[in-house]
């Protein structure tokens, strides 16, 4: 964890994805990773104006960069293939407006304007930090110009102030690419990296976890960033607490080994009885099914059990009738975002994605 970032930069070798020159302004198709690359060597950071620039002697993205293989027991080009699939984050190579926020996003719904923060660790017995660097310090730990960084945003904003959030995103298939898919695949690395960091902050027994357990949970911090911590009873019971003091969750303390599937099944149904689940329904079974203990016995058949007990979301219309989930998902695009978070860029919710 204490390498230097020079050594790191030369040391991380990451996959690239290809597309063809017609399907890099809009979402790409889910294909393989192919061949590997180097990391390139960092720029220096300019002095841009609304973004964060990392503060000399922290060094927090070193931590990230770290990272290995070994580290998860999943394979991180999985759940990089996962996360830009259109299903759930997609894939756009200019900067688009966040549903919600306005933000720019880029890539697999990566932020390009988030300072950095604090994000004090609240769970005493668990020693493991987070980490919540600027957008700037993980663009330039995938080894980008930050001065591009700035005109990228000087552009968006013009963009913005002309043609509006609604007009913007409208217009997302007509932009022309601003990075390569190669450039947007180090940045879903990096993030992704950083989701995993934290996923171990918000569970105390990460690494006890299945690998699928371990990919769901880094799916979730992907998605939902500082917000996850808004899901305490499914934090309470990854961390094998019943902070709600409900006896049922009592009972299945002592018992909460990956393989015990009474308490998976829990785990899951604190999350099937979320709205975040109900709004973006498809996202959500392939999330929670992950948790299931058996899930690697048969993945299909987790997510058909997940998605009999999870039903749509139903918002009541002024004419009485019931609206449809992903006329839910679109009303709720206009509402602000709580607390914020890395990236959230989904372009079709799709019945999903978090409350």
């Amino acid at each position: 964890m204490k390498a230097t970032f020079q050594y790191l930069s030369g040391a991380i070798l990451v996959s690239a994805m290809a597309l063809s020159a017609a399907g890099q302004s809009a979402l790409a198709p889910t294909g393989e990773l192919p061949t590997q690359l180097q990391w390139p060597a960092p720029s220096l950071p300019s002095a841009p104006r609304p973004v964060s620039l990392p503060t000399p002697g922290i060094r927090a993205v070193d931590q990230l960069l770290a990272f290995t293989d070994a580290d998860v027991k999943f394979n991180l080009r999985t759940l990089m293939e996962i996360l830009r699939d259109r299903r759930h984050e997609g894939w756009v190579l200019a900067p688009y407006p966040d549903p919600k926020t306005g933000r720019p996003l880029i890539g697999a719904g990566f932020s390009l304007d988030l300072l950095a923060r604090e994000h004090p660790q609240s769970d005493l017995l668990n020693p493991h930090p987070f980490l919540e660097p600027s957008s700037a310090e993980l663009w330039q730990a995938a080894g980008l110009d930050s001065q591009r960084l700035q005109t990228m945003l000087d552009q968006y904003d013009s963009r913005l102030a002309g043609w509006g959030t609604k007009g913007l995103r409208k217009r997302i298939k007509t932009l022309a690419p601003e990075i390569t898919d190669e450039e947007a695949t180090l940045l879903l690395r990096v993030s992704a990296i950083q989701a995993i960091y934290n996923a171990k902050g918000y569970c105390r027994d990460f690494d006890g976890l299945s690998a699928s357990q371990q990919m769901a949970l880094s799916q979730l911090v992907y998605q939902m960033g500082v917000n996850l911590q808004e899901f305490g009873r499914f934090l309470d019971l990854i961390n094998n607490r019943s902070g709600s003091g409900d006896p049922g969750t009592a009972a299945l303390m002592g018992n909460t080994g990956a393989a015990d599937a009474d308490y998976w099944k829990t785990v899951q149904q604190s999350l099937i009885q979320s709205q975040w689940a109900r709004l973006y329904r498809i996202r959500a079974v392939a999330v929670i099914a992950m948790l299931d203990p058996q899930y690697a016995d048969g993945p299909g058949g987790a997510e058909q059990r997940v998605g009999a007990m999870l039903r749509p979301a139903v918002v009541h219309r002024r004419a009485g009738r019931s609206g449809s989930p992903r006329q839910l998902a679109s009303a709720s695009r206009s509402k602000g975002r709580a607390g914020g978070k890395a990236r959230t860029g989904k372009l079709h919710p799709q019945k999903k994605r978090r409350s």
